[in-house]
């Protein structure tokens, strides 16, 4: 049998009541709410709905919202294609080719529209679906229709659809009775799942940390075994998955949890054969992630570079030494280190040059900050990452390096020559142009004259 049929068998056998039972849980008995809906999220449920098609809010716009928390996101499902929710509305654009969705543009707004899938089979031609060799689907863009799609998704509380018609929340594959439960169970055999897309087992650690959920004994058994199939992924999809794992507020348990499952060292390889052989690497990673929990608990921006600065210092310092040891100077050396650990890393999670350059100007200034005899000490402090260097100082020492008459003597001197506010560590401006989810902010387009008013 085909791995394919093998797939199409999965889906389409008649399994357990527990597995595929739908459950219609009715208004009085939610507590979801349409005024905790984002405007634009009921734009496009109610423009579908009048254009004849079916809607539903689905995923985690529902799912925290039963928990009471607050969604940043809101995802639509509907029966509409691509193409037909492209042309409903005009601030939308296609994207995708693995899975093709549509993102309808409010502002700073994005609500994302995905069609329902249904499993494959060998009628499809492989350019809408298509899995490698080991079972990974590389194209999916099969359809189908509301159970088809409630089956095919990863965790049974995912499979929440909100029904804008009557208000009530349509549960799948015991999904309801987990959210209660506060467990994370995949739907489907857990292998068989993980193989389709290994990034399964980071979205499990990730909602659990988040929720504070537990994984359910069978969905948590293969990812040990199965974490080295992250290696498939291709490197700029980890690096916006690793994001989303260490800024939402809990990385120091994320982390911890990652190397608990063997998933941190697919993601930062050189990180964790430091932190396996070094007490400081684990005391520096383990505080750059309290940290940054602290950051964001507190409000404060975070800028993804000085966390991966973080990350790979311990064995930029290694590399160094080496280099240093055979006579290279600590200049060149650094240099040479540097190029070396992100030619390494990037093979594993890509890092964009708009992080790696500020990340070597943060590692750089580690050797100036120490000549403080320097005429030319209090310029500085002018220096434009200055404050994310003095900020990655602090760590050192507090990490387990003997800097404190180093950090003392610079915190000192920024009471005569503070460093310029616009650059500071505190301030949106470090790191200009990025998000806290590390994605490059857009400026305006400036408007021009003529007909050029496309909306």
């Amino acid at each position: 049998m085909t791995l394919i049929n093998r797939v199409k068998k999965l889906f389409s056998q008649k399994a357990d009541a527990d597995d595929v039972q739908l459950r219609v849980i009715p208004r009085d008995e939610h507590s979801i709410s349409r005024t905790n809906i984002s405007e634009p999220a009921l734009k496009v449920l109610y423009r579908l709905r009048k254009a004849g098609y079916g809607a539903y809010l689905v995923g985690g716009g529902v799912r925290d919202n039963l928990l009471g928390l607050s969604p940043k996101d809101f995802d639509v499902s509907t029966d509409a294609t691509p193409e037909q929710v492209n042309a409903l509305f005009r601030n939308s654009r296609l994207i995708g080719r693995r899975f093709k969705l549509v993102h309808v543009v409010f502002g700073r707004e994005v609500i994302e529209v995905a069609t329902f899938r249904a499993p494959p089979s060998d009628e499809h031609s492989d350019k809408v679906s298509r899995q490698g060799d080991q079972g990974m689907i590389l194209r999916d863009n099969v359809y189908g229709n509301k159970d088809e799609d409630a089956m095919r998704r990863d965790f049974t509380i995912n499979a929440l659809y909100y029904n804008i018609d009557d208000f009530s929340v349509h549960s799948y594959a015991g999904g309801w009775e987990d959210l209660k439960a506060k467990q994370i169970r995949l739907i489907g055999d857990p292998a068989t799942r993980y193989r389709e897309d290994p990034v399964r087992m980071l979205r499990a650690i990730r909602f659990a940390v988040k929720l504070g959920f537990d994984i359910e004994a069978k969905t948590a058994a293969p990812i040990r075994d199965m974490a080295p199939l992250m290696t498939q992924i291709p490197a700029a999809r980890l690096f916006e998955e690793s994001l989303k794992l260490i800024l939402a507020g809990n990385a120091l348990e994320t982390v911890r949890m990652l190397r608990d499952y063997h998933l941190f060292e697919p993601l930062f390889p050189s990180a964790e054969q430091r932190m396996q052989e070094d007490d400081y690497a684990v005391s520096l990673i383990e505080n750059t992630m309290r940290n940054t929990d602290a950051r964001i608990q507190s409000g404060k921006s975070v800028t993804p570079y000085f966390f991966l600065a973080a990350l790979l210092w311990p064995q930029l310092n290694k590399v160094r030494q080496k280099y240093e040891d055979d006579g290279m100077a600590p200049h060149p050396a650094q240099q040479k280190a540097a190029d070396k650990v992100l030619q390494e890393q990037v093979k594993a999670t890509a890092i964009p040059k708009r992080f790696s350059i500020p990340m070597r100007e943060i590692w750089e200034m580690q050797l100036r900050l120490p000549k403080t005899r320097s005429r030319k000490a209090a310029e500085l402090t002018q220096h434009p990452r200055f404050r994310a260097a003095y900020d990655f100082l602090l760590l050192r020492q507090q990490s387990g390096e003997d800097l404190q008459e180093l950090c003392d003597f610079w915190t000192e001197i920024q009471k005569d020559h503070p460093p310029a506010a616009s650059r500071s560590h505190d301030r949106r401006n470090d790191g200009a142009g990025e998000r806290n989810d590390g994605q490059r902010r857009r400026r305006p387009r400036r408007r021009r004259n003529g007909n050029n008013n496309r909306s």
